[in-house]
């Protein structure tokens, strides 16, 4: 599981990414003050450093010059500054990539997992209850046992998962998992959730949301 130290002042937005984070199986630490981010990095091992470049005592650059040289951790910049001076700064002094405020939270995660992948970091083991699931070899193992899953299956798994306790609009899944959108005499989208539900004991799990689709309630 990817641990992710999350630096930025704004406490709002700090606590939404971590909400965002944790719901997507990562481990967060959080602050919002430069000088405790380099007490959080001397003292612990990250996967990922978030970092806000406007910070009280140490700001962002700072920040990131003490985590070069001692932890080297992969590093995503989230920032209001938008101008391209400011981004080619941070870029040139070592930030693996570089987010304005506002963003979609979406876009968020998904450059998280870009880095992430990028290092060899990203999140290889999910784990639902008794459900163990390897993302690189695609196995499901339900109390330690294997359960064979079809290529569709595992991809609404994956994207259930992923999206714990959000509710998903079935055109929203049909187009990840079958890549076009839903076609609503089609039955092929709660024939493959039944199986799921039989398959991997997940009938009280995988909840029905009205006019909506479905949703993974953990």
């Amino acid at each position: 599981m990817s641990k992710v130290l999350i630096v930025e002042d704004e406490i709002a937005i700090l606590d939404l990414i971590k909400m965002e984070l944790e719901l997507r199986g990562y481990r967060c630490d959080l602050t919002n003050d430069g000088k405790l981010g380099a007490d959080y990095i001397e003292k612990n091992s990250y996967d990922l450093l978030l970092l806000d470049v406007m910070l009280p005592n140490v700001d962002g650059y700072e920040l990131l010059e003490y985590n070069k040289q001692t932890r080297q951790i992969p590093t995503i910049f989230i920032t209001a500054k938008s101008q391209v001076k400011d981004k080619i700064k941070g870029l040139n002094e070592g930030a693996d990539d570089y987010i304005t405020k506002p963003f979609d939270m979406d876009e968020l995660v998904a450059r998280v997992e870009a880095v992430l992948r990028r290092y060899n970091k990203v999140n290889e083991i999910k784990k639902i209850d008794d459900i163990e699931i390897n993302v690189n070899t695609r196995v499901v193992k339900k109390k330690g046992i294997e359960v064979p899953l079809t290529p569709k299956e595992f991809d609404l798994l994956i994207l259930l998962v992923e999206n714990k306790n959000f509710a998903l609009y079935r055109e929203t899944i049909f187009e990840k998992v079958w890549g076009a959108e839903l076609e609503f005499e089609t039955r092929t989208l709660d024939l493959h959730i039944q199986r799921l539900r039989k398959k991997l004991g997940l009938k009280d799990k995988i909840v029905t949301v009205y006019k909506i689709g479905y949703m993974l309630k953990i």
